[in-house]
């Protein structure tokens, strides 16, 4: 399994985030921007989780261990969680397509995303998603969808059920993604759980990766972002920019996501604009050999200079609203099997932790804004 699994290839991008805090008064870096610009608040804090093997999730975990690997996800160190949305990364689509059980899969379901782990998250009122594919699972999801996509959408959809989660879609096909199929794939998974603007619905939630930047998966980004990621009808809920190769700084960071705001008019067929609202940005807490400093410590951290510009950037032809739904990050315990872990000692409260706090991230996550 390839390093940052399921996460794409392409640029991030610009900008610094204003330390009024002193002249504030002490205020938290993400609050004081909102009093000299126009912003929204981070909705969306979240983190990829790929359990202890490298996001395979192939066997059933012990809870008090997970528990002790885990604990910095529901508690920031002052009883409340550090995200509001952990993501368990990755289902098989074609593995869930075939109902397979195998070594590490029960009737197409890794064996280790059980309701234990759901509920260890959601009883702290953090919202839980599953993440199919991944770039390890491109060719089952090319093979998904062209044998069945209806029934993929339809077994995704009473997996959703069965868990009470979201689904989000990691289709990493770059060259020629089958648009045809996953839209039928969308549309059997809409048949089954319509767009719910509420957020009051967890198996309602249906979001899906784009990358960093409009470079790469060009085709599904302009499908996607034509089609599903429009706020006048919306069908997905938001697209996550995933993270590129290598840990970004802040200009690289936010010159990818404007690159979403702003549309590839030139490209044909060009893809537009996509709303601020409609998207969340994405940074490594574990990189390789490295725990980066948005695990560890925010003040030196990327989404803590980039805080100021992701909550007020300005809508570029597409939504009303300013702000980027809020940040993802790659990914919890073990991402790689020859990499760092966010386990203990690296656990992540001095990071991500201390950034929902300077945010004033809400748990549980609020009804998303939708224009």
């Amino acid at each position: 399994m390839r390093k940052h699994v399921g996460r794409t290839p392409t640029l991030f991008a610009a900008g610094t985030l204003a330390l009024v805090a002193a002249a504030l008064g002490g205020a938290a870096p993400g609050k004081a921007a909102a009093a000299t610009a126009a912003t929204d608040p981070i909705q969306v804090y979240g983190a990829w989780h790929c359990s202890d093997d490298a996001c395979t999730w192939a066997t059933v975990r012990d809870m008090t261990d997970f528990d002790q690997k885990n604990h910095w996800l529901i508690d920031r160190g002052d009883g409340h969680p550090s995200v509001n949305l952990v993501v368990l990364s990755f289902v098989n689509p074609l593995r869930l397509l075939d109902q397979t059980t195998d070594s590490g899969d029960t009737d197409g379901v890794p064996n280790g995303m059980t309701q234990a782990v759901v509920d260890y998250f959601t009883s702290h009122g953090i919202r839980v998603m599953l993440a199919i594919g991944g770039i390890t699972y491109v060719g089952d999801w090319d093979s998904a969808l062209a044998q069945n996509p209806t029934l993929l959408g339809q077994k995704a959809a009473a997996l959703a059920t069965r868990l009470g989660v979201g689904i989000e879609i990691d289709y990493e096909n770059s060259s020629s993604p089958n648009l045809a199929g996953l839209q039928s794939f969308v549309s059997a998974y809409r048949a089954a759980h319509p767009y719910d603007a509420t957020g009051a619905d967890p198996t309602a939630r249906l979001t899906i990766d784009l990358a960093a930047g409009d470079r790469w998966l060009v085709g599904l980004t302009q499908y996607a972002t034509a089609n599903w990621l429009i706020t006048g009808n919306p069908v997905l809920d938001y697209a996550n920019a995933m993270v590129p190769n290598k840990q970004p700084n802040a200009s690289t960071a936010e010159s990818n996501w404007q690159e979403h705001l702003s549309g590839k008019p030139t490209y044909s067929p060009p893809i537009p604009p996509l709303a601020p609202a409609k998207f969340t940005g994405s940074l490594y807490i574990a990189e390789g050999s490295s725990v980066r400093p948005e695990c560890t410590n925010f003040s030196t951290s990327v989404q803590n200079t980039t805080g100021s510009w992701a909550q007020s950037a300005a809508p570029a032809g597409a939504g009303t609203t300013p702000g980027m739904l809020g940040y993802m990050f790659w990914a919890a315990e073990t991402p790689s099997t020859k990499g760092v872990t966010t386990d203990p000692p690296n656990s992540c409260q001095g990071g991500v932790g201390v950034g929902s706090s300077s945010y004033g991230v809400p748990v549980p996550m609020p009804p998303l804004r939708q224009n």
